[in-house]
């Protein structure tokens, strides 16, 4: 089981995100950043899931609000989308399940991954406040450059809730720059050019791009897309100060009968690697 401290409204959720790379680093390791769909394959499972996974282990948990149209993710991360939204799920729902998950002692920082089109319709101020009243640490907005984020920042700054952006291979100096300045809480480098989906072999300039990453960056950096292995875990371990794995995970409930284990039983496979 992994130990975190209390969960306390008196931290804010910026502080408790780096508090956990923290004590990853204190153990020698990167933080282990598990990503789930809220609502998939239903609601209660959802929430069981979520559960195991904080108690097999993982330092901070990201969770997806599901969207019709998820552009950054994979095949996998869209079916959980889409079946979670045909259980009756909403930005509102969302954050009755995270209230819950605090009440069932999950202490992780939370962090909510989700679209800017239903931000927009549920009102930006009212889904910053609603997060914080939630108990959630932080935002991951894939769709909203730091040049369109005017109409977010603000919001995150009041409340004290991160607000990551994410950094691609491509990304030219300037743009590295830029985007690791704005960037609160951790820099999320994506670790290919594309979508999110478990990859067989890490791309290979990722070191490079780490690297690159690490200089820019004045938060810890973790490295998402494509992570499906502990073996990975222990490779992109060596290159950023956290690992986000959620595809695989994704994969391997919806392949067993026995999903909340399943969920347990892989992230205390990755915590290991």
């Amino acid at each position: 089981m992994n130990l975190q401290p209390m969960y306390t409204k008196t931290i804010s959720g910026l502080a408790r995100i780096a508090n956990a790379f923290e004590q990853a680093h204190k153990e020698n390791r990167p933080a282990l950043m598990p990503y789930y769909t809220l609502g998939y394959p239903d609601p209660e499972t959802s929430m069981d899931v979520i559960c195991a996974i904080a108690e097999a282990g993982a330092d901070l948990i990201e969770l997806g609000v599901p969207f019709s149209d998820p552009l950054a993710d994979g095949p996998s991360i869209q079916n959980s989308t889409q079946i979670a939204l045909q259980q009756g799920m909403s930005v509102a729902r969302c954050f009755e399940m995270m209230r819950e998950l605090r009440r069932r002692g999950v202490k992780q920082p939370l962090i909510l991954m989700g679209y800017m089109n239903p931000i927009l319709s549920y009102g930006i101020k009212r889904y910053v406040s609603d997060t914080v009243a939630a108990q959630a640490d932080g935002l991951i907005v894939p769709d909203l450059p730091p040049e369109e984020a005017i109409c977010l920042e603000p919001s995150c700054k009041s409340y004290q809730v991160a607000l990551i952006y994410l950094l691609s291979p491509s990304s030219s100096a300037e743009r590295m720059k830029q985007v690791a300045q704005r960037t609160t809480g951790f820099l999320y480098l994506t670790a290919l050019s594309g979508v999110t989906g478990a990859r067989k072999d890490l791309a290979a300039d990722l070191p490079a791009f780490a690297a690159r990453a690490r200089v820019a960056a004045h938060t810890p950096t973790a490295v998402g897309f494509g992570i499906s292995t502990a073996e990975q875990v222990r490779t992109v371990g060596k290159l950023a100060d956290g690992v986000i794995v959620g595809s695989a995970l994704i994969d391997a409930v919806r392949k067993s009968k026995e999903p909340v284990k399943a969920a347990r039983e892989f992230v205390r496979g990755l915590r290991g690697g």
